[in-house]
């Protein structure tokens, strides 16, 4: 089959949340509102490490990362599902929902290799902290960085390629929220054997592995926690740890759910409810709870707000563990 297939149809409706139209004004406030909160609090995390000169280490240069992706994630599927509730319309365009996959594939992929790369990053400064300057180097922390961009850029290029020679049928219904590769593969109308393949592998190298790289280095933090002597220690190390757990939690256990769900049976409104989960509520979280328990971060949020500039603080001359742990 050609790729000229896929002009066989130019929309698909998105179903969302409910059809009820009494609902709309609710979703649109409470949406909108998350939204919001998830843009607002990422980018002030953004703005406070980029400020400080305290928070120039490895652990904040990756949390910044990740908060610019989770903006960049909800931003991919709020402000359409916005769109749409205030304009009544399901619509959705070929090129906009193809787009919107492969943006959603690269930042739901970025959080998984972002969280990856910050357990790592916790595991050297707990269980090798004398090493831990040398290992966690500016240049390596960059270059872990661009190889997460670089793999799932094209990644998921591959699949968005591999999509543009289905044939899609007029008229079709995607009861989702937004545009998601397994539904669209669901409702194709030609052999999508290869795209499966390619998708049930990409998931289990993507994300799989990234899972069990954290379970086993939360092994070993746990384990060297447990043998450190200092109270005030061993209790900030718990609370970073604690803290990065609960978000690697919340992503993997709704991510997952709706995936395995998926994979089974129809796509339901309940599984609607847990993509927005971790589409929507986990970035909207990420923020309070990487900072509430975080005496540096908040810290660095209130000298950002009485300065409103950069903070005066004395700089830092190399990234290490003195205000981490």
């Amino acid at each position: 089959m050609g790729a000229g297939n896929k002009t066989e149809v130019s929309v698909f409706l998105l179903l969302g949340l409910s059809e009820d139209p009494e609902l709309q004004p609710l979703l649109f406030g409470l949406f909108l509102s998350m939204y919001l909160v998830t843009v607002l609090g990422n980018l002030l995390i953004i703005l406070a490490i980029l400020f400080d000169p305290h928070l120039h280490t490895p652990m904040y240069f990756f949390l910044s990362n990740l908060s610019l992706v989770d903006i960049c994630f909800t931003s991919t599927t709020i402000p359409k599902m916005l769109l749409n509730i205030q304009a009544h319309s399901k619509d959705i365009s070929y090129i906009g929902c193809i787009t919107q996959v492969y943006f959603f594939m690269v930042f739901a992929g970025m959080d998984d290799f972002l969280l990856t790369v910050m357990v790592y990053d916790r595991y050297v400064a707990i269980c090798h902290p004398l090493h831990y300057s040398v290992i966690m180097n500016p240049r390596l922390c960059v270059l872990l960085v661009l190889i997460c961009w670089l793999t799932i850029f094209w990644v998921s290029l591959i699949h968005i390629l591999l999509v543009g020679w289905l044939t899609l049928c007029p008229g079709m219904e995607l009861p989702h929220l937004f545009c998601e590769l397994s539904q669209i593969l669901k409702v194709a109308c030609s052999d999508t054997l290869i795209n499966n393949i390619c998708l049930y592998v990409d998931s289990a190298l993507l994300c799989m592995f990234p899972l069990t790289g954290i379970l086993f280095s939360n092994s070993q933090i746990v384990s060297s926690l447990m043998r450190m002597t200092s109270t005030e220690g061993k209790y900030k190390a718990f609370s970073t740890c604690g803290s990065h757990l609960s978000v690697v939690s919340l992503f993997y256990g709704t991510s997952l759910g709706v995936y395995l769900t998926s994979a089974v049976t129809h796509f339901s409104q309940r599984s609607s409810v847990a993509s927005v989960m971790y589409t929507v509520v986990t970035p909207m979280l990420n923020p309070f709870i990487y900072s509430l328990r975080n005496k540096d971060v908040k810290g660095a949020l209130r000298r950002l707000h009485v300065h409103d500039g950069p903070l005066a603080s004395e700089p830092s001359g190399h990234w290490g563990l003195q205000r981490e742990m």
